[in-house]
């Protein structure tokens, strides 16, 4: 099973990892992924072996790089809501920082050193200037930016002890499904703007909460830079390229360097699917910055990669495929339920 091309994914059952073991495997990887599922899915898991397992089982994690003796770590397992992170601080530095803490010390001890990490422009905090560069102060405001932040600087200390070589990404919204709707987004609970106005638009979810009206923003609602899955697959390959023939650590931010606001995402919504959606209006979030987006150039620079997929109307159609998909699997799904049932009952009572 050994592969010279081997990359291990943790969370490669995710949205954003299961993507990556995607393109990593149309590139000549093998992605083995490791996940414990408490966020992932098993159907996701589709282009290489799979270790359902705890990055806190240091015997299992360590059995999986001896086994496997990957090239690289793609690194994706970890809490991510912001607003949770608010209300369980506990939980994100558990599941953030022990975590990978175990994973370094796992790949120290295995002799693979050179990382991709899913990092964040959560690490940045509040921004002093859009679109906000690498070179922005990191000042997170939640405990989610937080642990990510820890996390960069414990890997610039491996890379000066160990001579671990990281790219870190910071990415910005991401969004979209896999453009042949192998894979897509489906969180519970789902807390990103898109799949949750194509979710109220399908008659999933009753409407749509728009959290501040009163933003400095051309239309009062929050603007944020989307970036299609398809295109952070397409940079985390190419990241993994880039360090593994670099041998060199940096960080680098995925994103448009365009931003579209909250009423933007559901007018184009709207539009795609030709009728209105019902919106709540409430008051703004503490915390929240007005507008994030993405200076890209480093990315261009080093990785040789602009987005390709991130246009408004492509997010749209790609997840509002997806999603449909999911209502239709989940009616299957009923419905054989109900015949199995009404099958048993047949035979229980002698018809």
């Amino acid at each position: 099973m050994m592969n010279d091309n081997t990359i291990l994914v943790t969370g490669g059952a995710g949205y954003i990892g299961a993507h990556v073991c995607k393109k990593l495997a149309i590139e000549g990887f093998l992605p083995v992924t490791y996940d414990n599922l408490s966020t992932g899915h098993a159907y996701a898991v589709k282009w290489g072996p799979f270790i359902q397992a705890s990055l806190s089982d240091r015997t299992q994690l360590q059995n999986a790089l001896l086994t496997y003796r990957p090239k690289a770590v793609m690194h994706f397992a970890a809490s991510a809501i912001v607003t949770e992170s608010m209300q369980d601080p506990g939980k994100y530095y558990r599941n953030n920082l022990l975590s990978t803490l175990s994973l370094l010390e796992a790949m120290r001890e295995c002799e693979v050193k050179h990382l991709v990490f899913s990092s964040t422009c959560a690490t940045y905090g509040n921004p002093l200037f859009n679109p906000m560069s690498e070179k922005h102060p990191q000042l997170p405001i939640n405990p989610y930016g937080r642990s990510k932040l820890m996390l960069e600087q414990i890997m610039a200390d491996f890379d000066q002890i160990h001579n671990f070589k990281t790219v870190c990404l910071r990415y910005f919204n991401a969004a979209g499904a896999d453009l042949q709707t192998e894979i897509g987004e489906n969180h519970t609970p789902e807390t990103h703007l898109i799949p949750t106005v194509i979710q109220a638009a399908l008659g999933m979810k009753p409407e749509v909460v728009v959290y501040g009206t009163d933003f400095p923003t051309r239309d009062g609602s929050a603007i944020r830079d989307y970036i299609h899955v398809q295109d952070l697959a397409d940079a985390h390959v190419a990241a993994l390229k880039w360090v593994l023939s670099n041998r060199q650590s940096t960080s680098i931010n995925l994103g448009t360097g365009i931003g579209h606001s909250v009423f933007e995402i559901i007018e184009a919504v709207q539009k795609y699917c030709s009728h209105a959606i019902p919106v709540r209006l409430e008051q703004k979030r503490t915390g929240e910055p007005a507008i994030l987006v993405a200076e890209n150039d480093l990315a261009a620079k080093l990785l040789d990669w602009k987005p390709k997929y991130s246009d408004l109307p492509t997010l749209i159609e790609s997840a509002w495929k997806w999603h449909q998909l999911l209502v239709e699997n989940a009616v299957l799904l009923r419905k054989t339920i109900q015949k199995i049932g009404a099958v048993e009952t047949s035979s229980i009572h002698g018809h």
